[in-house]
């Protein structure tokens, strides 16, 4: 259980610099903070002139188990082929322990984030996912979370009932929508079958990287098992025209590398539904983390709970409309 108290105060530039040297890892720069808020990650050179990024995990969030088994999942999908930022391996070990923090070394990328507009990068985004999936789907997580009713609405709900943080004024009807939006979930979920692999789980824009043109994915910090879609959904935007579009392209790439099941698509709305709860409990966990104050100040007020409760609303009527589906010319197995 994370202590709701802690914070990185302790984590000092000099400890890091302490952590590093304690596996042989010299910088001749300084550390730079990059945009992280779960873990603290540092871009840096070192003394042979090797750009390496930092991440120091979030004690107590993971165990050393579910570190490593990212650690290898990350190691297999790049052995077979998948462009990622690996962990990087030092006398066979890519977990390394210093002061009750857990840290890992990776080589920088010289990369910049997909555009999110671009239609043409989607095919090969579609291509990287599919042949990550192929692999993927060999074997499930041990010790990683599955994405389920209870990890994304029933704990995060709890958890939001007991905060001091949501607003006295909207708390009746904003705990109603979210138990009504559990309701549908769970049947939405019951009623479709589909096959449960390990995912990235974070698949977002700012986790997909072009480095030389080439598609890389990055931050595997929250891979769990889950249906495939979990992977594509976050990628859509915009008109439900334009999510038609942006779908066939993904799926176009994806297919080429690994089998599609269309019937997913019911489940896009259902797992939105439960990310958004699930990010603002998460907000609300982190709440006395120093960063969170700073980067999230529309926390605690009332506006955001209102467009929250109206977002909460919203999706109660996405879940009933018919499922997203591929733009007509497109060929459906069923």
């Amino acid at each position: 259980m994370q202590d709701a108290n802690f914070s990185y105060l302790s984590l000092t530039p000099e400890r890091q610099l302490d952590a590093l040297a304690s596996i042989g890892i010299y910088p001749q720069t300084g550390l730079i903070a990059l945009n992280s808020y779960e873990n603290r990650v540092s871009l840096f050179t070192d003394e042979n002139d090797i750009r390496y990024v930092v991440k120091f995990y979030r004690p107590q969030r993971w165990s050393k188990e579910q570190l490593l088994e990212d650690h290898h999942f990350s190691l297999t999908l790049k052995e077979q082929g998948c462009l990622l930022a690996e962990p990087v391996t030092l006398n066979e070990q890519t977990l390394f322990l210093f002061e009750g923090y857990y840290f890992s070394l990776f080589r920088a990328l010289s990369a910049r984030n997909m555009e999110i507009d671009n239609i043409d990068q989607l095919y090969d985004i579609g291509i990287a996912l599919g042949k990550m999936h192929r692999i993927s789907s060999v074997q499930p997580f041990e010790h990683r979370e599955s994405l389920n009713i209870q990890n994304m609405l029933t704990a995060p709900i709890e958890a939001l009932q007991k905060s001091p943080y949501v607003p006295r004024f909207i708390r009746p009807k904003l705990f109603r929508c979210m138990h009504e939006i559990k309701t549908v979930v769970t049947e939405k979920l019951a009623a479709q079958t589909y096959t449960s692999i390990r995912l990235h789980g974070d698949c977002h824009s700012s986790n997909i990287m072009l480095h030389q043109e080439q598609i890389y994915l990055v931050d595997f910090d929250d891979c769990k098992m889950g249906p495939a879609i979990q992977d594509i959904w976050m990628l859509l935007h915009g008109s439900r025209q334009d999510k038609q579009l942006q779908l066939n392209m993904l799926l176009d790439g994806y297919q080429e590398e690994f089998d599609f099941d269309f019937s997913e698509f019911s489940l896009i709305e259902p797992l939105r539904s439960m990310r958004i709860i699930h990010y603002v409990s998460w907000i609300n966990k982190r709440w006395k983390d120093p960063s969170f104050v700073v980067n999230f100040p529309w926390f605690k007020t009332d506006q955001y709970w209102k467009d929250l409760l109206q977002s909460l609303q919203q999706q109660l009527i996405n879940m009933q409309a018919p499922a997203l589906s591929l733009q007509p010319d497109y060929q459906q197995p069923y």
